[in-house]
Parts: structure tokens; C-alpha cells; sequence
């Protein structure tokens, strides 16, 4: 209980304080302890983190064509016909290159050297050289069987002996533009290897009666073997992908 102050000049009684001694002032402390307010506090609880390796949940990979690189090697028969209306049979070999931009497009790189020994009975060979690119179509592209059509540009070297217009025989090289256009069928054996018959007419140059240039117009043949380096596109398998999980508990309040 608050005193009232006492006369001027005398001392508080002992034990008073001139705060207690003013009754009034106290009562806002005395209110708030007597309507006290709950106040919750959430109390955070501690999380278990852990390393959770789960599958990602992935649409199915719609079976389709894969671009790819191409390599192959094989036997090419080639069927010369030159200007002098005499036609020699080349074998030899034949490589390529091709890389499938698409389903239906690519390119191609084709190699082939090819030769005829004693043409004419001159006991000299005769061989060519040629070095082509160009674009490739499929008119059709499946898993196992695939048909193609392809134009090639570039260069053919071919050295030999040709006849003259007196029965002679005269030898002689030329380099110059050559061309091919043709097509085939490949069949995939296995994933990783398949087999290749192609046709092409090539277009070369060479010496006629008269020691003059001209073209000549060629049948090729070409058995090869092909290999798709990498993954091949049958029989893939793509494995899960995993991700790191991350598990929170709720937290209560108190």
C-alpha cells in the first residue's frame, strides 16, 4: 500500500522507496499481471536429412531413328566403257563415310580404287582412282532394312593403255570430273554391323582413237560391309538418372 509523502524537510520511513511511494505509477504493471496473454512460439525441430536414390519418372522413348555415323568397306566390280566402244572389267576396293543428318538425309564420302591387269594384251594394267561426295536420301529407313539413293561429285583418276585408229596401243592417265548417281540396300545384321549392295552409273574421262579426252560411261557394283560406330540405335538402353532427396519432417508448436 502507497503512503502519502511525508512532511517537508522529514526522511522517508525506512524501507520505503520514493518509487513505492507513488502508488499511482505501479498500477500499469499491476493490470498486465493480472490479464496475462498466451503467446505461442513455434519451436523448430530438428530435420533428418538423408540421401535418397530414386528413379526419375521418365516418359517412355518412342522406338525411332537415331542419326548415326556410317563406315564401309567392300568389293567393287566396275564395268568401263571407253570412248573406243571397248569395255573392261575393273575389280577392286571401295570405302566410304556417311553421316545421317536426319531420317530421310545425309552424306556421303565414297573412296574406290579399282584395276585390270594386261588390258589389250599389252601387259599393262589399267586402273582408276575416284574420290566422290554428295547428299543421300532414304526412301525408306527401318530398324533392319533401309533402301538409299545417292549423286556424287568429284574426281577420277584413270591410267592405262587405250587403242589407236591403226590397231596401236598407246598408254596414258587423265584426271578429271567424274559423277555418280545411283542407290541400294542395306540390311543391319546386328547392332553393330550390317551389309550393303549398291549400284551406281559413274561418269569418268579417258583417251578415244584419236588421243582426244572424252567421257565414258561406267556400271559399278559394290558389295560391302558397314559399321555403326557408338551406340547403336538397337538395343539401346538408357539407364535411370538418380537425384538427391531431401525428407522434412513438420514442425509442431508448443
Amino acid at each position: 500500500m502507497a503512503q502519502g509523502p511525508p512532511p517537508s524537510g522529514q526522511p522517508y520511513a525506512p524501507g520505503q522507496s520514493p518509487t513505492e511511494a507513488q502508488g499511482p505509477a505501479a498500477g500499469s504493471d499491476t493490470d498486465t499481471a493480472a490479464n496475462p496473454t498466451s503467446i505461442q512460439i513455434p519451436v523448430p525441430v530438428q530435420t533428418r536429412a538423408f540421401l535418397s536414390l530414386q528413379p526419375l519418372k521418365q516418359a517412355p522413348h518412342a522406338a525411332g531413328y537415331a542419326p548415326e555415323l556410317k563406315l564401309s568397306a567392300g568389293y567393287s566390280v566396275t564395268n568401263l566403257g571407253m570412248p573406243s566402244s571397248v569395255r573392261v572389267a575393273l575389280g577392286g576396293m571401295n570405302v566410304s563415310i556417311s553421316a545421317d543428318s536426319g531420317k530421310r538425309f545425309g552424306a556421303k564420302l565414297d573412296l574406290g580404287y579399282a584395276r585390270a591387269p594386261n588390258v589389250f594384251g599389252s601387259r599393262r594394267n589399267m586402273d582408276m582412282l575416284s574420290y566422290l561426295v554428295g547428299p543421300v536420301f532414304y526412301p525408306s529407313n527401318g530398324n533392319l532394312l533401309s533402301t538409299y539413293a545417292h549423286f556424287l561429285a568429284g574426281g577420277a583418276r584413270v591410267a592405262g593403255p587405250f587403242l589407236d585408229g591403226n590397231g596401236g596401243v598407246h598408254a596414258g592417265h587423265v584426271q578429271y570430273p567424274a559423277w555418280a548417281f545411283g542407290g541400294g540396300a542395306e540390311y543391319r545384321l546386328s547392332p553393330a554391323f550390317g551389309f550393303r549392295v549398291s549400284v551406281d552409273y559413274l561418269h569418268t574421262y579417258f583417251y578415244n582413237p584419236s588421243e582426244a579426252v572424252r567421257g565414258q560411261n561406267s556400271l559399278r557394283v559394290v558389295n560391302s560391309i558397314v559399321f555403326y560406330p557408338g551406340m547403336p540405335s538397337i538395343g539401346r538402353h538408357r539407364k535411370p538418372n538418380f537425384r538427391l532427396g531431401h525428407r522434412k519432417q513438420s514442425t509442431g508448436a508448443s
